[in-house]
């Protein structure tokens, strides 16, 4: 949801009166259906100060930091540092985005592996101290634009490393040579961080490491007379309150052994995708359809119509909204807008594709829907990471319209967190929404 243009005014809806986020959707459907048929996103602010407040109870000791690449949207941004987050930045961009919604500086991490000379200087102007250091060439960079910095040692771990197929981060072996480096270049040292990726299948083991290492990171750091305070362990955080208390029942005795809160030392983590996913909604309509006879073999005895294979074509594709689809993301099979499947009902094999009728256009490999008739909507839930900054469809480069919603429930439980959306969000307007 990035490039907005020049502080605009949105508009926050105030449901009222029974009016449900559904509702919101069916009349923005019936919209666009008068007009373009256009692709557009509802945005349930709600759902932050309710991931906020899980957050809050299930793991009160560590402070959530937000990654601004996960979704730059201005409600998110405003929203979340009214609730008092911290926020990691990847670029230049990014901080000056989080600093004119009024974020201190020192509640800023700049982190990328390999930081813009530009960047680096745009920090050291702006106060912003906190960097995550990935590799001796960045530490002689900071060390020469920005003395004054306060780093946090990235490592390395196996989970990440074999997501990503590189090394990232510090190894455990290295680090003593970093830090000696450090104090040589006369370059703060204060913490360290690392990443276990939600893709992990062994999450006990893997934070296990992960902390211990930490710890030796830490104590040698004090050895040589650094003050370590802040610990970050990352992100991987899918949203799933199910997955929260796995990590949450991985991390707390681990904390508690190795960095116990009579230690003084910050714990951070970056929940992005956890704040995020759940807050925004993808509607889209389609705009083809062919029909094809395709055996497959893997359909479960008693399933209908098994010969028949549908090929739907939507407005939004890998090009614009499904952009993460190229990465290898999966996209989840959407939801028949105002349809209810009945029992008996017809179901068929079918595959959704973006507009470009280009071979890499494929949205959903495979799923099973009633069959739909051009015209119809589907609904994609939990896109608030998912390609949404781009904003742009192939056909026409225009921006997707995004409709920003909260209920009164939700919007008096901000007030009582402290964060009037009226008065803290400068570039907001709430309005009640109208059936």
């Amino acid at each position: 949801m990035k490039g907005f243009p020049d502080k605009p005014n949105y508009i926050i809806e105030l449901l009222e009166g029974g009016v449900t986020l559904e509702d919101v959707i069916d009349g923005h459907i019936c919209e666009q259906d008068q007009v373009e048929k256009s692709a557009f996103v509802v945005g349930d602010l709600g759902a932050l100060m309710r991931q906020h407040t899980c957050w809050q109870s299930m793991v009160p000791q560590v402070q959530p930091y937000y990654p601004v690449k996960c979704n730059s949207s201005p409600a998110v941004i405003e929203v979340l540092a009214s609730l008092g987050l911290g926020f990691v930045c990847a670029n230049k961009a990014e901080v000056s985005l989080v600093l004119e919604h009024g974020v201190p500086p020192e509640n800023i991490i700049l982190s990328s592996a390999f930081k813009q000379l530009a960047h680096i200087k745009y920090a050291a102007k702006n106060s912003v101290r906190h960097l995550v250091c990935e590799n001796e060439a960045e530490l002689s960079k900071i060390a020469r634009l920005h003395p004054e910095a306060k780093l946090l040692l990235q490592l390395t771990t196996e989970a990440h490393a074999a997501e990503t197929s590189m090394p990232f981060g510090f190894s455990l072996k290295s680090c003593r040579h970093l830090l000696e480096t450090a104090k040589e270049l006369g370059v703060q040292v204060v913490g360290a961080a690392f990443h276990i990726p939600s893709s992990c299948q062994d999450p006990q083991q893997a934070y296990t490491r992960a902390l211990s290492d930490a710890r030796c990171v830490f104590d040698m750091g004090l050895d040589l007379g650094f003050n370590m305070q802040i610990l970050d362990i990352g992100g991987g955080f899918t949203g799933s309150e199910f997955q929260l208390k796995q990590v949450e029942s991985a991390v707390r005795p681990l904390l508690d052994a190795y960095f116990p809160q009579r230690s003084g030392v910050q714990v951070l983590a970056q929940p992005g995708c956890f704040y995020v996913a759940s807050a925004f909604t993808l509607a889209v309509s389609v705009i083809g359809k062919e029909v094809v006879t395709r055996r497959w073999d893997s359909l479960s005895q008693g399933e209908k119509n098994e010969d028949t294979e549908f090929l739907y074509y939507m407005n939004e594709g890998v090009y614009g909204s499904f952009s993460h689809k190229l990465l290898g993301n999966i996209i989840t099979t959407p939801l028949v807008h105002k349809h209810t499947l009945c029992v008996d009902e017809a179901v068929y094999p079918s595959s959704l594709w973006g507009p470009s009728l280009d071979q890499l256009d494929q949205v959903v490999d495979r799923c099973f829907l009633p069959e739909l008739l051009v015209g119809d909507w589907l609904l994609f839930s939990n896109m608030g990471t998912c390609g949404l900054e781009e904003f742009s469809c192939v056909s026409t480069c225009s921006q997707l319209p995004v409709y920003y919603t909260i209920s009164t429930p939700d919007w008096y439980e901000m007030r009582e967190a402290g964060v009037a959306l009226d008065s803290a969000m400068k570039n907001f307007s709430v309005l009640q929404y109208s059936v």
